[in-house]
């Protein structure tokens, strides 16, 4: 991928999520795109690719449950969801 379509991309991503979450009525909502692909990135590749998009909603419910109880508890699920991931793939390479 050249220089310019990443930068594009990030661009797009970013404009996106603006959008999406002002929409959602979520504007404050904090997104780590970074974050969020990598563990999506994770799931499609550990897994399999369709599981990369279900991982991210299951993080997000996650941590809209605990957004009321604790804030380190999206870094516990982020730890969970690697940790699972990488035992799967661990296992398929057996």
């Amino acid at each position: 991928m050249a220089e310019q379509d990443a930068e594009e991309i990030r661009r797009i991503l970013h404009e996106w999520v603006k959008e999406l979450a002002a929409g959602l009525d979520a504007a404050e909502a904090p997104v780590d795109i970074d974050q969020i692909l990598g563990l999506a990135g994770v799931a499609a590749h550990t897994v399999i690719r369709p599981a990369a998009p279900l991982t991210t909603y299951l993080l997000g419910y996650v941590a809209g449950r605990a957004a009321s109880d604790s804030p380190a508890a999206i870094d516990d699920a982020i730890a969970t969801v690697r940790r699972l991931a990488a035992q799967r793939g661990s296992s398929q390479l057996e």
